[in-house]
């Protein structure tokens, strides 16, 4: 800007010294000032500029580069946060998964109402189990745990241990009650559920105490219903529930249980030539239980309805030999003399033949149905019988007699006590 204060007052002197300069000199010197000025602030503005944009180039880089580290600082945090959150979402989803599996949910309600049962009698100690009944006291087992035993602890699994009296004893389906004074401690009754209910297929638990070790779970499937087992005392077990869950000595009395976390059978012995589990176990169905433990809670005994007699059931070898087209049903071959088959009129065998190696007595009454129910095994008829009859009902037997359905009538009796 000096430059042009000092052409200006050299233009004025000029003007004022000579006096030669017209007056359209001075508006043409006028315009060359005028448009001298213009570039020169052109040439200042531009150059202002340019030096501001490259300033303002280098802070744009700058801020750049500050944004790309703040980027890659965030996302190595991201990633990070990610793998963290992967952690914690796999272990917590871990920890949802056991806290919410069935079985163990399952497990939880029941453990505290399983007992571990120490018998003692002449002939040492044996060990079973047993589950909690109801709120008073009475503790369901397995008769053979108890059988002859003279002093008899049952221990929570919390550790606490009452001295337990039997209450009743049912021989025929190996079932015991006992009673604890609970003194303080909070007993927790299972529900009994309904074993006729159960599907082949169906995840239970069983729970009890193999070889001592109290509070022992173990889980399996039912693998068939409907069995027949047999006990010392020359009859058998109806109904019986076949599973494949692992059990050993000491699980005897313990409860099999639905996912429910109700008791559908009484674990009461294993398949197995080693004494040792190798995938067959038996548990007395709640059908029965139901009915024995009341009895035995009321009266300290139960009566079997009985019948009198002895049978087979029928395939197509005894068909043929007896001349029969019928090759389902239980065939009688012996009726007990004066027993209620007797008195009613069903016949036995009146002759022997040899079927697959064995001696079989054929001729008798063949029984086909039960108040109406179609009958194709003896387990069948002595579920019937175990499940839905009682000593003194009159049940209706349907039997295949010369070449014809009959019906024939038979007031039960009760079972004669083990000899």
């Amino acid at each position: 800007m000096g430059i042009f204060v000092k052409f200006g007052k050299k233009l004025k002197s000029r003007i004022e010294v000579g006096g030669s300069v017209t007056m359209s000199s001075l508006r043409k010197v006028t315009a060359v000032v005028l448009v001298i000025l213009a570039s020169l602030l052109v040439a200042w503005f531009a150059l202002n500029t340019a030096s501001t944009l490259t300033s303002l180039n280098a802070k744009v880089s700058e801020l750049s580069d500050n944004l790309w580290k703040l980027y890659n600082s965030h996302k190595e945090i991201l990633n990070r946060l990610e793998s963290l959150e992967r952690s914690f979402a796999y272990t917590t989803v871990t920890k949802t998964v056991i806290a919410t599996s069935p079985v163990t949910e399952v497990y939880e309600r029941v453990k505290d109402s399983v007992v571990l049962i120490r018998a003692t009698s002449l002939y040492g100690t044996s060990v079973g189990s047993g589950f909690v009944y109801d709120i008073v006291g009475h503790i369901v087992t397995n008769n053979h745990v108890v059988e002859d035993s003279y002093r008899i602890t049952v221990t929570f699994l919390d550790g606490t241990s009452l001295v337990a009296s039997v209450i009743g004893t049912d021989p025929y389906s190996d079932l015991a009650v006992l009673r604890v004074e609970p003194s303080g401690t909070v007993l927790r009754p299972l529900k009994l559920g309904n074993s006729s209910e159960l599907m082949i297929g169906e995840q239970i638990l069983v729970v009890g105490s193999p070889f001592g070790l109290a509070g022992s779970v173990t889980t399996g499937i039912v693998s068939q219903k409907g069995r027949l087992l047999e006990t010392a005392y020359g009859y058998s077990i109806p109904g019986v529930i076949q599973f494949d869950a692992a059990v050993n000595p000491g699980n005897s009395g313990g409860p099999l249980i639905n996912m429910e976390g109700e008791v559908v059978g009484v674990t009461t012995a294993i398949e197995s030539p080693i004494s040792g589990f190798v995938g067959i176990g038996y548990a007395i169905p709640s059908t029965i239980v139901k009915r024995v433990v009341s009895a035995l809670i009321e009266k300290g005994s139960y009566t079997h309805s009985w019948m009198g007699i002895t049978g087979v059931n029928m395939n197509e070898e005894i068909a043929e030999a007896m001349g029969v087209n019928i090759t389902k049903g239980f065939l009688i071959t012996d009726v007990v003399r004066e027993g209620p088959a007797d008195r009613a009129g069903l016949r036995g065998g009146d002759r022997s033949v040899r079927i697959g190696g064995q001696t079989v007595k054929v001729g008798g009454d063949i029984v086909v149905g039960i108040n109406g129910i179609p009958i194709r095994t003896i387990e069948e008829m002595l579920t019937y019988l175990e499940e839905r009859t009682s000593p003194g009902d009159v049940v209706v037997f349907s039997v295949f007699r010369a070449k014809q359905i009959i019906q024939v009538s038979v007031v039960l009796g009760e079972r004669p006590p083990p000899s």
